[in-house]
């Protein structure tokens, strides 16, 4: 008996494989926490109704024709020499396509108005400056760098409500992606590469942020918390960050970057100028894009302007 339940055993485990590695909780994007997330639930529940008003006749349909015509069914009419109708064809075109063009129009706007790379508008996230957080993805944690503030984390990323967060994103190892589910817009991590996005919490909580990509052995544990929190907090919590006896710099830097799982959260109380833009410069030759002028150009010659600004 037991061995007639091995291939049937077998069989199951790709399925049990599909569901430990899915990558966000429903629940967490049914319930958003800012306005991106809000849309994009409102944009995925739209869209689900539309495409039900296919699915929900069909199957009513397919029940109801399957029972009139049944083989007991005497009285049911019956045309051998049927072939062709109008309307019938009208109606199996005519109203999927209507559906499709609905949707296209759907899809088309909300891409555009959600464009991750599209700061949000001042009727979304206010008048308030922007934070801008530098996200480098790692094997397997999170590193939040903060050069406003110039400070940085580990696996905890802190951020005021009611305030848009500018991030820029990069990769130090495979391909990642960075999600936050209740806030929204998921968007990959690349080596060598920056990619943008813009959120904003409209309250305070404590939410899961992940890794959605299958990134090696530590990726079920490639996860941080998010805090939002008031203006006060995050000050206070900016503080707590600036009391520690870390710093983050180009020579320690590899050591903190080396593989782990289930890396702890870590402060940092400095951070160097220009860290990030010479992660993602490692891979094109020394060259990284000014992030002021967009010009590409060497990392010493960047650094030399962000010394000079200082």
């Amino acid at each position: 008996m037991i061995t007639k339940l091995k291939p049937a055993l077998r069989g199951l485990v790709p399925l049990g494989t599909v569901l430990l590695l899915s990558g966000c909780s429903g629940l967490d994007l049914l319930d958003p926490r800012g306005p991106v997330g809000l849309e994009e639930r409102n944009v995925l529940l739209l869209e689900f109704a539309i495409m039900m008003c296919i699915v929900v006749p069909t199957i009513v349909l397919t029940i109801y024709y399957a029972w009139k015509y049944r083989a007991s069914n005497t009285s049911a009419e019956y045309l051998p020499n049927w072939s062709h109708s109008n309307k019938i064809e009208v109606a199996i075109w005519g109203i999927p396509t209507l559906i499709i063009f609905v949707l296209g129009i759907i899809s088309y706007d909300t891409t555009h108005r959600l464009d991750p790379y599209r700061p949000l508008s001042p009727a979304v996230a206010g008048t308030k400056p922007a934070l801008n957080v530098e996200v480098v993805a790692l094997d397997w944690k999170w590193m939040f760098i903060y050069p406003d503030q110039g400070i940085a984390t580990i696996n905890q990323l802190a951020i005021p409500t009611n305030t848009q967060i500018s991030f820029r994103i990069t990769s130090d190892t495979v391909m990642n992606s960075f999600f936050i589910p209740r806030l929204g817009s998921m968007i990959y991590a690349m080596a060598g590469m920056q990619t943008q996005l813009h959120l904003l919490a409209s309250q305070s909580g404590d939410y899961l942020g992940e890794s959605s990509q299958f990134s090696g052995r530590g990726f079920s544990d490639m996860k941080f918390r998010t805090l939002a929190m008031d203006d006060s907090e995050f000050n206070a919590w900016v503080d707590k960050v600036r009391a520690s006896s870390d710093t983050l710099d180009s020579n320690d830097y590899s050591k903190y970057a080396a593989p782990s799982e289930a890396a702890p959260v870590q402060y940092f109380s400095h951070v160097q100028p220009g860290l990030f833009e010479g992660i993602i410069a490692k891979y094109n030759n020394g060259m990284v894009i000014d992030k002021s002028t967009g010009k590409v150009m060497h990392m010493q010659s960047a650094m030399s302007d962000m010394q000079m600004k200082e």
